[in-house]
């Protein structure tokens, strides 16, 4: 469920389309210290992606999530915190969404995340999250054995270690447009890739962080930890490296000869599937691909329904609950529609990268709050005090007015 809400269908894109774009061009290259698709632009390109999708990702998600939880569950404050025709073709051959497919994905995406809400967390989206962690480890064992298996584990080992060695040089650098060549550039490259993944992992912190905080009741803060920044880190950097190195490795073998690198970021993984196999089984392996991409949508989207509703039904969940759900689901899905008709994914970027400027301090504040807390609660337990709240019962008021 951790996956499917908060970074799946990313993770399965870009697990091939960045390295391929870092291994191109970075930072390294702009200021001429390596060369684009080489060998020695292999380190850079894996630097850049972990940094990108690993730990900065999953603490934004994390820290919401951990200090929803922990003064719900430990403090029991409020909880309301919990075909053709589907195409346009250009004169030029190239196709792009229609208008009408626009309305149809939705209906199709939203409908059955509409559904798997209504069925709540335990059934339809933990389901849903089975099946396509089940395909996802499916999509991933194929890569073990058919891709680049040696290449892969050698760019996971050595870029979690040159990934670890540039946290704090790669986090708080910052490129300013100085008006060179150089300067620009680089200002340029930071604004559309880290700044921009910076404002993406905050924008939807609120929503995945409270999802995290419904799914973890019972848990410690070190298991929480684990399971929503750790192991998710490590996973991301396990599918771009056998994924996205396999892909790497195909283009300085020669083997793909271009048609990797020249397809475009959310076609790579196709490509990289129809160079390694034959057509029938790069056809069925694609078809394999395109369900685990529907059945991530689904999940985020439901997960999405099912969280705007909590917080709007002041975590009623009973089945008054269940028009506002359906409710929900349709003005999701006209709001993400009428953004994709007005100006497509530009547009979504810019009302994302707006909304997380702000939230930025608000995570802040809860960061700071949640060690006042934990602080606190240890000296409460120091002096032998409770540090947990516990519901009073029914009976507990009438025998205090007694």
């Amino acid at each position: 469920m951790v996956f499917g809400a908060g970074i799946g269908i990313g993770m399965l894109t870009f697990a091939t389309a960045e390295p391929m774009y870092h291994f191109a061009a970075n930072s390294s290259t702009i200021m001429g210290l390596t060369e684009g698709s080489t060998a020695g632009n292999v380190r850079d390109a894996y630097v850049w992606s972990f940094t990108h999708w690993g730990l900065a990702a999953w603490a934004a998600y994390a820290i919401v999530g951990l200090a929803l939880a922990y003064f719900c569950y430990r403090r029991g404050l409020p909880r309301i915190v919990f075909g053709d025709w589907l195409y346009t073709v250009a004169a030029d051959g190239t196709r792009s969404s229609s208008t009408l497919g626009i309305p149809f994905a939705l209906l199709v995406i939203i409908g059955a995340s509409t559904l798997s809400a209504l069925s709540g967390v335990g059934k339809g989206i933990k389901w849903l999250s089975n099946i396509n962690m089940g395909l996802s480890f499916f999509v991933l064992f194929f890569f073990l054995v058919f891709g680049s298996t040696f290449f892969g584990l050698s760019a996971f080992f050595v870029g979690i270690w040159d990934y670890l060695l540039s946290i704090p040089g790669n986090l708080f650098t910052v490129w300013p447009a100085d008006g060179t060549e150089q300067g620009d550039a680089l200002a340029g490259w930071q604004g559309g890739w880290t700044i921009f993944y910076w404002a993406w992992w905050i924008a939807f912190a609120p929503f995945v962080g409270v999802f995290l905080a419904r799914i973890s009741k019972g848990r410690t803060i070190r298991e929480y930890v684990l399971g929503a920044l750790i192991i998710p880190a490590a996973m991301c950097f396990i599918w771009f490296a056998l994924v996205g190195g396999t892909a790497i490795d195909l283009e300085l073998s020669g083997v793909a000869n271009g048609a990797i690198a020249g397809a475009g970021p959310s076609d790579q993984l196709f490509a990289v599937l129809a160079v390694i196999l034959n057509e029938t089984l790069a056809y069925l392996m694609s078809v394999i691909v395109v369900v685990l991409l529907l059945t991530y949508l689904v999940t985020s989207a439901d997960s999405a329904v099912l969280i705007i509703n909590t917080i709007n039904a002041a975590g009623d969940e009973g089945p008054k609950a269940r028009p506002h759900i359906l409710f929900w689901g349709a003005a999701l899905s006209l709001v993400v529609g009428g953004l994709i008709l007005a100006g497509g994914l530009g547009t979504i970027r810019t009302a994302m990268v707006i909304g997380a400027l702000p939230f930025s301090f608000v995570m802040l504040l809860m960061g700071l709050s949640l060690i006042r807390a934990v602080y606190r609660d240890g000296l409460r337990e120091k002096h032998g005090l409770p540090t947990t709240h516990v519901e009073p019962t029914s009976a507990e008021p009438a025998a205090s007015k007694d």
